[in-house]
């Protein structure tokens, strides 16, 4: 395929979405240590906030992916951004924490119409070749966001109550919504691919994801990034607090370590285009995986606050060498039904985080968070040296 001219500012647009997304995902880490005191309830119990955007989030690419094919992808992120305002502007009024997981759990839903169809959309408008370094420059805005949300989470926690995130994050929301709506009204036909099969809406998405399942190379993507998930995820979300509780340094302190997380996924970005073809897909993936191992297996053991910070920075290079490797290959698992194939991929990915997160809340109690971090750091490698094993294979298959 031959790239698509596209008017500027439209990706950006995407990033930008994609900054508030990353946001909404990881503000709330830095907060559990209070929501767990403020409603007097255990860590793993509080930790109910981020496994129930993950779950939804997961669940509804079953959704949004297809959508996104009929209606056209950049549309409906567009749409699916507004509605983050709104429901984000729900968790910040939120009574009790019962509400508060309904309304996390429908701010997860929304915020899923916006990576996973950016990325499909990427896939449809740029050409295989140059699509890895686009990917990533993209994903500047989602990395961003993460370390942002961390740092936004644990000033807030020091400084703030829980609800000003929120209110802040809806705002971010509406406008971004707002621009991406401009820029749908600019770009060409051919960007705004739509698939009008009739018939019934159910089973035609059910088709769909039965058609992407039947494709081998498919099921071992979505097996990976599920894994990747939760081994990355269930010590990740429990990494503000360790540093906060261990080290005996406040929340924002914290945040600001962990957020360094997000600026070494920031130097993949800007370095994409040479690590790709210094490494390889196979490279990054393999030492993608041994960075972050080896930089959890630091922070879980070190005896000084200090030695997270060049930790997180690896680790934030290393998940993304080994993430961004796994989301090529899932723009083109299926090319032929791209928004679902993509859509899978994210809802593998999330409902991973979910069952690590949980796993991890629920043996906290008994291993502390050094020992979920460790799981962590065991998890990633078996994950990315298998994946490197069986793309090589894959790769003499094809």
């Amino acid at each position: 395929m031959t790239d698509i001219k596209l008017p500027r500012g439209a990706l950006l647009a995407l990033s930008v979405s994609a900054f508030g997304s990353g946001i909404s995902m990881r503000v709330s880490d830095p907060l559990l240590p209070g929501l767990a005191k403020e409603f007097s309830m255990t860590l793993g119990h509080a930790a109910l906030v981020i496994t129930v955007f993950a779950i939804a989030y997961g669940f509804s690419q079953l959704i949004f992916g297809p959508l996104g094919d009929r209606f056209g992808k950049y549309r409906v992120i567009a749409w699916g951004t507004l509605a983050c305002g709104l429901t984000t502007a729900l968790c910040a009024l939120a009574p009790n924490f019962e509400l508060l997981l309904v309304a996390r759990a429908m701010a997860g839903a929304s915020a899923a119409t916006i990576i996973p169809l950016a990325m499909a959309w990427i896939g449809d408008v740029v050409s295989y070749e140059r699509r890895q370094p686009i990917l990533a420059k993209f994903m500047i805005g989602q990395v961003l966001g993460i370390s942002s949300g961390v740092l936004l989470g644990g000033y807030a926690a020091d400084h703030l109550h829980w609800r000003v995130p929120f209110e802040a994050i809806a705002v971010y929301f509406a406008l971004g919504g707002a621009f991406l709506l401009w820029n749908n009204s600019r770009l060409p036909l051919e960007a705004k691919k739509t698939n009008l099969v009739q018939g019934s809406a159910f089973k035609r998405t059910v088709s769909e994801f039965a058609q992407v399942l039947a494709v081998p190379w498919a099921r071992v993507v979505l097996l990976t990034v599920f894994a990747e998930g939760a081994s990355i995820f269930g010590a990740f979300a429990f990494m503000v607090t360790h540093i906060h509780q261990v080290h005996s340094i406040p929340l924002a302190m914290a945040g600001q370590v962990v957020m360094l997380f997000g600026l070494g996924g920031l130097l993949f970005a800007v370095s994409a285009y040479y690590l790709v073809h210094r490494l390889g897909e196979i490279g990054l993936c393999r030492w993608g995986g041994v960075l972050v191992a080896v930089s959890y297996i630091t922070v879980a053991e070190s005896s000084n606050w200090w030695w997270a910070m060049p930790a997180c920075f690896l680790a934030g290079l290393g998940f993304y060498m080994l993430h961004n490797t796994l989301q090529i290959n899932a723009t083109q698992m299926a090319p032929e039904r791209r928004g679902a194939a993509v859509a899978a991929f994210a809802a593998s990915y999330f409902i991973g985080q979910s069952a690590g997160i949980a796993m991890s809340g629920f043996l906290i109690p008994s291993i502390g968070t050094s020992g979920v971090i460790l799981m962590g750091a065991v998890g990633v490698t078996l994950v990315s040296q298998n994946f490197a094993r069986l793309m090589r294979n894959h790769r003499k298959k094809v």
